[in-house]
């Protein structure tokens, strides 16, 4: 049979809830829905470019947005891409700046980005984050944690670690599981903590809401995914608050702990035509608590 945390004791939960609480992110006002800083992970747009994804995020009611490496910048510019790597990254920074500014979008969270142990190499994420005023970045690279706390000191930016797909039945991938990252950052700095994907916990048969509950103090950001079934690798995206993922709860326990950090929407259906619900998404968040 096939082994899953289908529910995590509440022993497990206090046993964790002590880890330090992180520092209040720097995410101004103006870019919050009901409090919420909310936009679109660029990776809902991916079969468009980013000034595409900005241009969709505005259209669907966003306030801020998440790039991940490697989509092309615009269809004019053909040959840039959003990469910390690239050659002419100041160029592409001063390029999305500017689209950014003209839709009133802030960029927030870079990733999700791998980071290599070696910290010349890693630099240029950070760099490439400040650059662009963000708040974070989102990565997997555990085997860099002491290179991202470093790193995360000195440019005074948040890393979340970020979890896929996971079982107990793989234990060469283990960021899957919130106990795991809740021991990773536990005694580090207040700056590293999680980019919660509750759609991922929702396919690998963990209870969101639990999940939250265990890394509390330590969420720096959000990939927020509501499925239609549970611990089930093929389900999909749908309109918040319309599957099984308990969005509003988890919005609850969210509010409660005092986040103040990201929320991506990383809408991952009806890729071609997802604007409309992404609209549906933020419309909940816009109506939540009233």
């Amino acid at each position: 049979m096939k082994a899953r945390y289908t529910s995590l004791t509440a022993a497990a939960v206090v046993a964790v809830a002590a880890l330090t609480t992180l520092a209040q992110p720097r995410i101004p006002d103006e870019y919050r829905i009901n409090g919420f800083a909310i936009g679109c992970q660029a990776y809902t747009f991916n079969r468009f470019t980013a000034f595409e994804a900005i241009e969709k995020t505005a259209q669907a009611g966003g306030k801020v947005i998440e790039f991940y490496p490697g989509q092309k910048l615009s269809r004019e510019d053909g040959n840039l891409s959003v990469d910390h790597n690239s050659p002419q990254v100041d160029t592409v920074v001063a390029k999305l700046q500017a689209k950014l500014q003209q839709h009133g979008i802030k960029a927030v969270n870079y990733g999700v980005v791998g980071v290599p142990t070696d910290e010349a190499a890693a630099r240029k994420v950070f760099e490439f984050a400040r650059k662009m005023g963000m708040y974070g970045i989102t990565t997997e690279s555990a085997d860099a944690i002491n290179t991202l706390e470093k790193l995360a000191k000195e440019f005074d930016l948040c890393v979340g670690f970020h979890n896929h797909p996971g079982s107990l039945t793989n234990p060469n991938y283990k960021i899957w599981h919130p106990l795991y990252v809740a021991g990773l950052v536990e005694g580090r700095d207040k700056r590293l903590g999680a980019c919660v994907d509750t759609g991922h916990w929702t396919r690998s048969g963990i209870k969101p809401i639990e999940a939250v509950r265990i890394l509390k103090g330590r969420i720096v950001s959000a990939h927020l995914k509501d499925l239609n079934e549970f611990g089930k690798r093929d389900a999909h995206d749908v309109p918040f608050g319309t599957g099984v993922s308990g969005i509003k709860e988890v919005l609850d326990e969210l509010k409660a702990q005092g986040f103040a950090g990201n929320i991506s929407i990383e809408y991952e259906h009806n890729w071609d035509n997802s604007v409309p619900e992404v609209t549906q998404c933020i419309d909940f968040v816009k109506a939540y608590g009233k």
